[in-house]
C-alpha cells in the first residue's frame, strides 16, 4: 500500500477507537464521568452511509449495528487502498 492510504487508514482507525473508547466512557460512566447519552455522538459520522440504513432494524440491535458501522467503512477503506497499489 502507498503511503497516503496506510496514514488515511491508520487516522480512520484511530478515530474509530478513539470514539469507541468515549463511548464506552460516556455510556459507562467510567472515571467519574456523569453518563451521557451523547456519547454515540462521535462514532455516527465514522459509519455515514450504513447508519442511515438501519431503520428497518429492531431498536435492540441498532446500537450494536451503529457501534459496527465504522468498522465497515474501515474494511472498504483497506480494501480500496489494496486494489489501488496492486493496480500501480
Amino acid at each position: 500500500m502507498n503511503r497516503l492510504c496506510l496514514i488515511t487508514v491508520g487516522v480512520f482507525g484511530l478515530l474509530y477507537i478513539v470514539a469507541l473508547f468515549l463511548l464506552a466512557v460516556g455510556t459507562f460512566g467510567l472515571f467519574g464521568q456523569e453518563r451521557d447519552p451523547l456519547a454515540v455522538l462521535f462514532l455516527i459520522p465514522l459509519g455515514v452511509p450504513w447508519n442511515l440504513l438501519l431503520s428497518d432494524f429492531s431498536e435492540a440491535i441498532k446500537p450494536w449495528l451503529a457501534t459496527a458501522a465504522p468498522a465497515i467503512n474501515l474494511v472498504i477503506l483497506l480494501w480500496v487502498c489494496r486494489k489501488f497499489s496492486r493496480a500501480s
